[in-house]
């Protein structure tokens, strides 16, 4: 199944949860399904996203778009740097 194709699934049954602080705090006390993180996240939050995934033992894929990219096919009017999918 593409990322795309996931992702809007994901939304659409209300199991993903959009922005860096929400998705740490959920990564840190549950395990997710997958963390997508967008290709221009900076960097000490990418850092932050990929040490508590490897802890959890969750899949991160990177999105091959911007933040700006990724929260338009979120349907946001603002760019979203990371996705978690419960």
């Amino acid at each position: 199944m593409s990322l795309e194709k996931e992702l809007k699934d994901a939304l659409k049954e209300g199991k993903a949860i959009l922005g860096f602080r929400k998705s740490l705090k959920y990564l840190k006390t549950k395990k997710p399904k997958l963390v997508i993180i967008a290709e221009n996240i900076p960097e000490r939050y990418k850092i932050q996203i990929l040490h508590n995934a490897k802890i959890s033992k969750v899949k991160v894929k990177v999105f091959k778009g911007s933040s700006k990219e990724l929260g338009v096919l979120c349907g946001k009017p603002f760019p979203v740097s990371t996705v978690v999918i419960k």
